[in-house]
């Protein structure tokens, strides 16, 4: 213990004896005016500062002099100053290329600058995120190259890249400062409903198309890495105020609804050792409504659908999915209810995080990290969801240098209030159903009895109620019915909320994820070559209470590994850089994947950059993939690894069934025999033969090979040309299907279809199982996109991109691939000025795209048009120095344009806002 404590001395005395208090101010070169936010590192090392709204700094550093300090900022040179003593330096930058100077990490893990990256990359960097007139930095994203973006609310916008597109990404992998944002249970990101506020983000990478070489399997089809403010860096108190107003002429009677987005950001840093931030904001305000009353019964002919269509399914009307083909009378549906009588439209987004950051020394960092949300949304996916009162809680430590990092995370859910919309509606339309003698009838046979009534009245049989009027018998069937906004409509859907599982509407979840995770750079050891090796862990714990999986009074996990290497190399003096990564993955359920990526770089002059990669992905299926197990009446929904009906009577689905096609072709030959007086023994005899024993096999990952080439450089000083082409094959898609299990053998001893089981299937001894799988089927997906990047004159900038997406299903089988619900055409413009005057900025975007066919589970199996349409967003900031404020008059979608992203989701209209940025006050 003595020669600890003297070693602890020594080294606290010799880290006093090198300390260092390094102070200085940077300004323009031009102006010789102060430059605010510029950054100072000490080279090699993790330790560094900004400068303040008067254009000063102050860093401690430990290091020995001479040491060096790189000095940048987006728009001027980067300079690299030199340091030899305790002095006040003097820096002025010279105003420089902006097109030149940023750095991008996601592509190699490693920083390189953007015009070196091997794959395609976009970046939107803190200025960019201030100047959106986006009404935030997630909406903004959809003017980056080659972005899908749908709404499902006000609170939750999900992204995509390349294709394959839906409402719930699970092929796109989200992180925030390296923390995955998916919900464990949900099996993807949902959007930024529990990310960071625009007050605390730094910047946002974009890699589009398959990224699993680098990060894993959940990067099928992309990834966004958005970086947070590191608390030394940006020091002081930040506040937001934005009051807007959306729903201008909606169409609808409600009128104009306000909405709120209020944040706080505060950090502060003690003598370059330790630091915190703390984050809180809330955003509140009405959800975009959907309200499409488009009849999509998929039983009855176009021509005749409508209005007037008694069997009519109406999109955003829930209950009236209940429907039966009526003799002598045609198909009736029940009376249904509205979303917005059941959706809670009263969405917000309350967030509350924050930091703690200590520096050992210079080039030694360690963090831990919380955050904490709780949301309201609608979702659209097989119905539409209430995500309500979702609170999502995530854990961060970290422990970084120059070299390596370690990091592990948690993530953890509780749902407990979210529901299912359109399930709600079918309950509530079984409560209240009334017998013919007036008497309520149990909630099982609410709907025949109503449909008893509808025949009644129809037919005449109702004394007083004329007959062969879909209105009277209506009418009739439905006296009784709970009406929307009333007490008793309102207990007896707060009842199903409340109540979970099959006979409730309630969604139960408190699953989480564990996440480890390292990576070391042995490049400066190398010397010759750069090298990157590291590996991660994560755990997830299931807990649906049974309500979903097959979870309840069970310890239900699922855990998986990887690890990755890339090594390159720079040739013919530097004008070639080669880059070879390999990963390898091993989820418990599925073999072990190794996932290759190749690329080449080649610089033939200054600002010339040509590219070329080869890259492979897999997506392992989600959680609910694997182990949903949800008894839905009729049918059993199983997924589909082997741990989940292995051992169980569930095993009979795989091992034990017969397809669904050959279980009809058998039943309707059966049936003409029989009618023609053929003996029951003999026409099932003659008949078994047709029935076909299934063969599922069980799920496995879905697999992506792609080439892609591009360019980017330097056309004139001022104009920045990026262009890349790319091809994507893919095989092995997760799909479903529904077989029969009988109770006897499917087959008998000579090797034939069991008569017992076909009797089985004619007497109800069976239990349909809805399966999940894979395709063998392969598709192809190219695409082009182009992007220019021009500064103009006394700081005007013009960005313009534009995007050609093409989907070829070769010899597929359409039932066998998942929609790719991607317009074929995407462009954005968008024109800016940041110092239109000293004090006066602005920034127009403009995108478009085209029109497209939306297939989803929502509409199955019915498609919906997206028509094509196009967006402004616009804003004019006026900055107020002696208060460092900025105060911001904005719109997103200016001319109220009312469109729809994902057919059965609401159409979306303008949102007009006002802002006040309070910045790093107290510094």
């Amino acid at each position: 213990m003595k020669q600890i404590y003297i070693l602890t001395i020594f080294l606290i005395s010799t880290i006093t004896t090198f300390a260092q208090n390094i102070t200085g101010s940077i300004s323009d070169a031009e102006t010789q005016k102060p430059l605010a936010g510029v950054t100072i590192k000490i080279k090699g090392k993790t330790s560094g500062t900004v400068t303040d709204s008067k254009g000063l700094f102050s860093l401690k550093s430990n290091e020995k002099s001479p040491f060096t300090l790189i000095v940048s900022m987006v728009g001027y040179e980067r300079q690299e100053v030199k340091v030899s003593d305790n002095n006040t330096l003097s820096i002025a930058l010279k105003t420089g290329n902006e097109l030149l100077e940023q750095v991008v990490v996601s592509a190699s893990k490693v920083e390189e600058n953007i015009m070196k990256s091997p794959v395609t990359i976009e970046k939107m960097d803190i200025r960019a995120i201030q100047q959106s007139p986006s009404a935030n930095f997630f909406d903004a994203l959809v003017n980056l190259k080659g972005i899908d973006m749908v709404t499902s609310s006000l609170t939750y916008k999900a992204i995509n890249t390349r294709g394959f597109n839906s409402t719930g990404n699970g092929r796109f992998l989200q992180t925030v400062d390296g923390m995955d944002s998916q919900s464990a249970g949900l099996g993807f990101a949902m959007g930024n409903l529990f990310g960071p506020h625009d007050i605390d983000v730094e910047s946002v990478e974009l890699i589009p198309g398959a990224a699993s070489a680098l990060y894993g399997p959940v990067a099928f089809n992309g990834l966004l890495s958005t970086r947070t403010k590191n608390p030394f860096d940006y020091q002081g108190l930040s506040v937001q105020t934005k009051i807007g107003v959306n729903h201008i002429g909606d169409g609808t009677d409600f009128g104009a609804k306000p909405m709120v987005d209020l944040a706080l950001r505060y950090a502060k840093a003690f003598n370059n050792k330790i630091a915190f931030k703390i984050n809180i904001s809330h955003l509140g305000g009405t959800d975009w409504y959907a309200n499409d009353l488009t009849d999509i019964d998929a039983n009855t002919a176009e021509a005749s659908r409508g209005i007037n269509n008694s069997g009519k399914n109406q999109l955003n009307i829930y209950g009236d999915e209940v429907a039966q083909t009526i003799a002598g009378i045609g198909r009736v549906s029940r009376t249904g209810y509205e979303e917005r009588y059941l959706a809670n439209y009263g969405v917000r987004s309350t967030k509350v995080g924050g930091a703690l950051v200590y520096r050992f020394n210079d080039n030694l960092e360690a963090s831990y990290q919380i955050s904490y949300s709780e949301s309201v949304a609608q979702y659209t996916g097989s119905q539409r969801f209430g995500i309500n009162g979702f609170a999502f809680t995530q854990h961060r430590l970290e422990l970084k240098n120059n070299k390596f990092y370690l990091r592990g995370y948690s993530s953890q859910e509780n749902s407990n209030s979210s529901y299912q919309i359109r399930s709600l509606g079918q309950l509530i339309n079984k409560t209240w159903v009334k017998d013919l003698n007036g008497n309520t009838v149990a909630l099982q046979d609410a709907d025949a009895t109503w449909f008893q009534r509808y025949t009644a009245a129809f037919t005449g049989k109702i004394s007083g109620i004329s007959g062969n009027s879909d209105a009277t018998a209506r009418g009739f069937a439905d006296q009784g019915r709970i009406l929307p906004n009333t007490p008793e409509f309102e207990a007896a859907k707060q009842k199903l909320i409340e109540t979970q599982g099959l006979s409730g509407a309630g969604i139960y979840s408190h699953c989480g994820l564990i996440h480890l995770e390292g990576m070391y750079d042995f490049s400066s050891d190398l010397k010759f070559m750069n090298l990157q090796v590291g590996g991660n862990f994560r755990k997830f714990a299931l807990d649906t209470q049974g309500t979903l999986f097959d979870d309840k009074g069970k310890n239900l996990t699922n855990q998986e590994y990887g690890f990755f290497a890339q090594a390159s190399k720079s040739l013919l003096e530097e004008k070639v850089k080669l880059t070879l990564s390999g990963r390898y993955d091993k989820n418990e359920n599925f073999e072990g994947r190794f996932t290759p990526r190749a690329s080449l770089v080649f610089s033939p002059k200054e600002n010339q950059h040509f590219r070329a990669s080869y890259q492979t992905g897999f997506r392992n299926p989600t959680i609910g993939d694997q182990y949903i197990k949800l008894n839905a009446g009729p049918i059993i929904i199983l997924g589909g690894a082997p741990v989940n009906s292995k051992d169980t009577k569930e095993a009979n689905a795989y091992s034990n069934s017969y397809t669904i096609a050959s279980v009809s072709a058998f039943g309707g030959a059966f049936g003409k025999e029989v009618a023609s007086g053929v003996p029951f023994p003999v026409a099932v005899a003659n008949n078994k033969d047709k029935l076909v024993k299934s063969n599922v096999a069980y799920i496995k990952p879905e697999q992506v090979q792609s080439f892609e080439v591009g360019y980017k450089g330097l056309l004139t000083d001022k104009l920045l040309f990026d262009i890349n082409y790319y091809n994507s094959q893919y095989k092995d898609f997760l799909i479903n299907t529904v077989v029969m299990a009988p109770n006897s053998d499917v087959l008998g001893a000579d090797g034939k279809s069991n008569f017992n089981a076909a009797t089985d299937i004619l007497s109800g001894k069976t239990q349909l199982y809805q399966l999940y799988t894979n395709a063998a089927d392969k598709v192809s997906i190219q695409g082009i996109s182009v992007g220019l990047s021009y500064v103009l004159p006394k700081n005007y900038r013009l960005n313009g991109n534009t995007t050609w997406s093409d989907f070829n299903i070769l010899d597929a089988n359409p039932s066998n691939i998942p929609a790719f619900n991607t317009p074929k055409w995407k462009t954005n413009l968008t024109l800016s000025n940041a110092k239109l005057t000293e004090k006066l900025g602005f920034s127009v975007a403009w995108h478009w795209q085209s029109a497209f066919d939306w297939y989803g589970t929502f509409t199955t199996p019915l498609p919906g048009k997206i028509n094509a349409y196009s967006l402004v967003d616009a804003q004019v900031s006026y900055r107020v120095p002696n208060l460092k404020t900025i105060v911001k008059i904005g719109a997103s979608n200016l001319t109220n344009q009312y469109v729809v992203q994902a057919y059965g989701s609401p159409a979306v209209g303008g949102l007009y806002y006002v802002s006040l940025n309070f910045d790093e006050l107290f510094r």
